[in-house]
């Protein structure tokens, strides 16, 4: 039994997603998702991971995911980002899928060892800007120097009504006078958990990061500021610190 599901992605671009289901185990099945040029330029597909370590696993956790499956579709293209303070997860692994995907129904299970590692996970695919962006707002078309890096992950999930305005605020360029960061992106849902849009931030090194904070705070006082304008868009978000583990 194949189910087609069509996606109205926020910037009005049409996303397609085809979930390919079988009454027998046995058989194969796929599920394939392509995405098209948008005003927003999320022309590729993005895998994002969330993953808490099993107790005592965090480590082993950490290291399993510095090396992508032997499989991947777009060898290279990930980042592997640790928490800092924030969320209750500790890794975000974000895959570049190319600008479509198949997911074969039919692939093994992950070993006992490997499951063994985590206490829980999401998965959610997502479409964004080509990878030639993403590398160069997150550092990594030269890992080396950006080792020290400070980044942002913050999730949103508009109030009812608000997805275009939630859309039109997390994308807009930043205000110099309190931001100096260096790179953003911005994700967005298509499929898997129950976020909207997913934004990273990455400033050059952690002294401009404090810098920022204290910036930011001396202007929470003005209703008119970022600060409150969001909380008149979301009904949920958050924010995590991370360092980047990989590349």
């Amino acid at each position: 039994m194949k189910i087609a599901l069509t996606i109205l992605a926020a910037t009005s671009a049409l996303t397609s997603m085809v979930l390919a289901q079988s009454s027998s185990p046995a058989s194969t099945s796929s599920t394939s998702t392509s995405t098209s040029t948008s005003p927003a330029a999320r022309t590729d597909i993005y895998h994002v991971h969330f993953a808490k370590a099993a107790l005592g696993k965090a480590a082993e956790l950490g290291e399993s995911f510095k090396k992508q499956a032997p499989d991947a579709p777009m060898p290279g293209h990930f980042v592997v980002l640790r928490h800092e303070d924030g969320d209750s997860w500790d890794y975000c692994v974000i895959e570049h899928l190319g600008t479509e995907t198949t997911i074969d129904a039919a692939r093994p299970a992950p070993s006992p060892a490997q499951t063994g590692l985590g206490d829980w996970h999401t998965d959610t695919i997502c479409n964004g800007p080509s990878w030639a962006q993403f590398a160069k707002e997150m550092g990594l078309e030269d890992p080396t120097k950006s080792r020290g890096s400070a980044y942002v992950v913050s999730v949103y999930r508009p109030a009812p009504g608000m997805r275009e305005e939630l859309d039109k605020f997390v994308t807009q360029p930043p205000d110099r006078a309190t931001d100096s960061t260096s790179g953003n992106i911005v994700l967005q849902h298509m499929e898997g958990a129950a976020w909207t849009f997913l934004k990273i931030s990455r400033n050059n090194n952690w002294n401009d990061f404090a810098k920022d904070q204290t910036a930011s705070i001396a202007e929470m006082s003005k209703t008119d500021t970022g600060w409150f304008k969001l909380r008149n868009l979301v009904s949920f978000h958050n924010d995590t610190l991370c360092d980047r583990m990989a590349p």
